[in-house]
């Protein structure tokens, strides 16, 4: 053989290695039944991880209600799902009128009043036959197992022909606000050549795109919002240039609010918001676009830019975060729990004292799954949504609890 043949047979075979590589596998998932939890640690801590329901597709968001008990999850397709007793009703409460799409529904709050109004509140992408997609969040009173008289408070002007980056996830604030993010609504992403046309306007104050808002609980601005007032300014802007926010939650210390956002490739940020503030997408990332070059010459600062508390390169693609206040596991209180898609796992951070990093633990990595949110429950244990694949349309979903292992 030739000399030109073997390096042709041996360039060959390595075009089909890596072709056969990057074709996606079946997961390995492991997962605890109704009967058989699983016993994992993290640390010194060893812990049983319990399904408390499945047969969810795509959940993305879990809130629970002030009875302690009663959780509600939307499914991203678009159904608004209760979990009394520990079983998933067989029927919504509520269904996105949206038609298409296969990520339409996000984010679910309770008021902070819930037990004397009944209101709860979800985000989700409305459509427009003219003006493509944006994020809308809807109230409505939940009635037995039904959200009724339910209608749309507050439209986002961040319209576009595209299904994706419309973000979604809230939280109330302590004076009773709603906090909400807006992704950065890019169509214009993912192919060869990179047109920032789309993203660069979460520069832009004049509209909601790549935002976290500050509203009334009836959908109004809030006299105190940072913005209210000045000339070609949405008065409903908390902060400015965020990417993908999709999580929120205070630190039980300084009450400081943080967010995640999810990069491009790499780039993926915790920040602390303070309002007013910029936090720099699309001019400083540390990410790459998704056709390979740099998001920003500047990936580390610039001047009136807030810099990231953490930062993921290469990407871990964080879809949530909550602080652990409880006391069932209290060699995790004041930790960060971080949940993860493309890493398929939960980063526990653990903060030291000053001048000292911060330690990230990964867990449940065993469990081959992609983590959607994770909350502190009523009663101290953690609990997780996760799905096995990303848009499948299949009821792969579930929610799990994070309990002391007492064996």
């Amino acid at each position: 053989m030739s000399k030109l043949s073997s390096s042709i047979t041996v360039l060959c075979a390595a075009l089909v290695a890596a072709s056969a590589a990057a074709q996606p596998r079946a997961p390995s998932v492991l997962l605890p039944t109704a009967d058989e939890p699983l016993v994992l640690e993290s640390g010194r801590t060893r812990f049983r991880v319990v399904l408390v329901t499945d047969g969810l597709v795509g959940p993305w968001d879990l809130e629970f209600l002030p009875d302690g008990e009663t959780m509600l999850v939307t499914e991203m397709h678009g159904q608004l799902r209760m979990v009394r007793d520990g079983k998933l009703l067989p029927e919504p409460l509520w269904t996105v009128p949206t038609v298409g799409g296969r990520d339409i529904l996000h984010g679910v709050v309770a008021h902070p009043r819930f037990a004397e109004n009944g209101f709860v509140y979800v985000s989700y992408t409305k459509s427009d036959e003219e003006r493509g997609q944006t994020l809308a969040v809807l109230r409505g009173r939940l009635d037995g197992d039904r959200l009724v008289d339910a209608e749309d408070v507050f439209v986002a002007d961040a319209w576009e022909n595209a299904f994706n980056a419309t973000a979604g996830r809230m939280i109330f604030d302590p004076a009773g606000k709603l906090i909400v993010s807006v992704g950065d609504r890019d169509r214009l992403c993912c192919g060869p050549v990179d047109d920032t046309s789309i993203r660069i306007l979460s520069q832009d104050l004049s509209n909601h795109v790549g935002k976290v808002l500050r509203l009334n609980d009836d959908g109004t601005v809030p006299d105190d919002n940072p913005f209210v007032g000045r000339k070609y300014a949405k008065p409903e802007i908390f902060t400015y240039g965020n990417r993908n926010t999709y999580g929120f939650s205070y630190h039980p210390e300084t009450g400081e609010l943080w967010s995640v956002d999810i990069g491009p490739m790499g780039g993926d940020e915790v920040n602390i918001l303070h309002a007013g503030h910029n936090y720099g997408w699309p001019l400083v990332s540390m990410g790459r676009n998704y056709s390979g070059t740099l998001v920003s010459d500047y990936p580390w600062w610039r001047p009136g830019m807030d810099n990231p508390r953490l930062f993921w390169v290469p990407a871990i693609s964080p879809s949530s975060l909550a602080f652990y206040s409880g006391d069932v596991f209290p060699e995790w209180r004041n930790n960060l729990f971080v949940t993860a898609l493309s890493g398929q796992q939960v980063q526990r951070i653990a903060f030291g004292g000053a001048g000292q990093s911060e330690q990230r633990n990964p867990m449940l990595t065993e469990l081959g799954v992609r983590f959607r949110d994770v909350v502190e429950g009523p009663d101290g244990l953690i609990y997780l949504t996760t799905e096995v694949r990303y848009g499948s349309g299949t009821p792969d979903g579930t929610i799990l609890r994070l309990e002391p292992a007492t064996e």
